[in-house]
């Protein structure tokens, strides 16, 4: 029986450090004695770092790997993130807009209200209805006070970061608190048992380092999934079309410039511009489609969104593969962020991927290589569901536009490249509004209903709904909705202004839990 004790991850960047922080903290009682965890990466790779986005559970991740909210905020660059604003997507038109909050509607355990707002939803958004998140966003308002107590919410809030400064963030926890070693190497070789499982990775400086279980966070290179093992990648580019990214990093025109709290995604000839707000500058950049536009075309959209401030800055050109491997672990190797797939940030999925896949890691950690194949098996089957379930929510944001002016939006309606289950559930939303009681019941639901309501509604979808089937909870209907109400009324008199409350968090902090 071959114990698994020895973690080694090659790569660093955000993927591999936040894998070795959740996987060190889960198992701290038994390291360093019976169980290590070794972190290699080059000293002459860079890290890609524009993952700026975040979902709510990096508070909760962050939270258990022992991690100060007050220091994250302070080193890097860190503000909130109450949801997204999608701009221009349904028709085009300068003003047309949707949010898809972070907050669940109001009362959403015990009533559907978008069936209810369906029925009589003339004077007021989906968003608005049933949530306050999009008014607050509106406003420029954090989603807590500065009495709330650290990773504790008045509104439900993710982050957006210094993807740079995040992940030497990460490494000095990972390191100084938790145990982790880390080795700055190139790896040259890696060697391979007969069965094909990795025994160790040869490296120029530090020769070779040996481990039971391998996790690849080695990027686009793959260097042991894909390049090693040789697991195949399965492209989603004939649903995503997006395959190239500009970045430019713009400062604001004013220091005391409001920040906003949400990411904003505005709609393109063919693509999306997104814009990120952090204390000292804006993230931005032209996802797009090279097929229906070219490079020059679409830097001049960009700079032009920008404006003045954006007219010297440099410019990154990223090219995206959108899709993921065909296997995710496979012997004794896993493979975890870029190198297990890269999709388009529409919805900020890559740093929750990587949460979910080591957290699934650190849990499920095999004792010994005997059932190592029985957890990948679980693994694979998990990973692959997740996956699936986020390109079918990426897509949803572009079948249901009603833009009709480039050959982008018009392929992007075409029936053929639409996932067969996202075909069925948009056949099955004609007549009922999405649910937790019906097509997301499981566990490992990567977006919940209520973001499928956000969206389906916030985009003008039409679903038919029958006023007698709803009368007999009208009653509780409408109380949820003077709750909501209330509950808007209530956040938007109390909470701080944003860039206020960054301000205070890094010179005063927050209360420790």
């Amino acid at each position: 029986m071959q114990k698994i004790e020895n973690i080694v991850i090659v790569g660093g960047g955000t993927s591999g450090w936040l894998a070795a922080g959740i996987i060190a903290a889960r198992h701290q009682g038994r390291m360093p004695a019976d169980f290590t965890v070794t972190l290699v990466e080059s000293p002459n790779v860079p890290i890609i770092g524009v993952g700026e986005g975040t979902w709510p559970t990096l508070r909760t991740t962050l939270a258990k790997i022992g991690v100060s909210e007050t220091d994250f905020f302070r080193e890097c660059n860190a503000t909130f993130k109450q949801g997204a604003r999608f701009a221009k997507w349904t028709t085009g038109e300068a003003n047309e807009g949707y949010y898809h909050p972070l907050m669940l509607p109001q009362g959403f355990q015990r009533v559907n209200m978008a069936a209810h707002w369906l029925a009589d939803h003339h004077h007021q958004s989906f968003c608005d209805a049933v949530t306050p998140q999009g008014l607050l966003c509106d406003d420029g308002l954090a989603p807590k006070t500065i009495a709330t107590p650290e990773y504790d919410a008045v509104a439900n809030y993710a982050y957006h970061l210094d993807a740079g400064k995040f992940a030497g963030f990460l490494q000095r926890h990972c390191t100084e608190k938790l145990g982790v070693r880390h080795i700055l190497a190139d790896v040259g070789h890696v060697n391979q048992a007969e069965n094909g499982d990795v025994t160790g990775v040869v490296t120029e400086q530090a020769g070779e380092i040996t481990g039971d279980l391998f996790i690849d966070c080695t990027g686009f290179s793959a260097l042991l999934i894909g390049k090693t093992l040789g697991v195949p990648f399965k492209s989603c580019a004939d649903v995503l079309f997006c395959d190239t990214a500009l970045a430019i990093q713009v400062p604001y025109e004013s220091e005391d410039a409001p920040i906003a709290s949400h990411t904003i995604s505005t709609a393109q000839t063919a693509g999306w511009i997104w814009d990120i707000g952090l204390p000292h500058r804006r993230g931005t950049g032209h996802v797009y489609s090279s097929s229906h536009i070219s490079d020059e075309d679409a830097e001049r959209e960009l700079r032009a969104y920008l404006g003045p401030v954006g007219e010297k800055a440099d410019m990154r050109k990223i090219k995206i593969r959108g899709g993921h491997r065909e296997t995710f672990w496979k012997n004794n190797v896993v493979a975890v962020g870029l190198a297990a797939g890269f999709l388009e940030p529409l919805e900020a999925s890559a740093i929750v991927l990587i949460e979910l896949s080591a957290k699934l890691i650190a849990e499920q950690m095999p004792v010994c290589r005997e059932v190592m194949d029985i957890i990948a098996a679980r693994f694979n089957t998990t990973t692959h569901y997740r996956w699936g379930r986020i390109i079918d929510f990426l897509k949803l944001h572009y079948v249901l536009t009603k833009r009709t002016d480039s050959d982008f939006w018009r392929d992007n309606v075409r029936a053929d490249t639409i996932p067969d289950r996202l075909r069925d559930l948009m056949t099955l939303w004609k007549y009922q509004p999405p649910w937790f009681h019906d097509e997301f019941d499981r566990i490992d639901e990567v977006f919940p209903a209520a973001s499928y309501q956000y969206v389906l509604y916030g985009m003008q979808f039409g679903t038919e709904v029958s006023h007698a089937a709803l009368a007999g909870e009208a009653r509780v209907a409408e109380q949820t909705r003077r709750e909501a109400a209330v509950q808007t009324q209530r956040m938007r008199a109390g909470l701080p202004r944003h860039r206020d409350l960054i301000r205070r968090i890094v010179e005063h902090g927050m209360p420790a839990i």
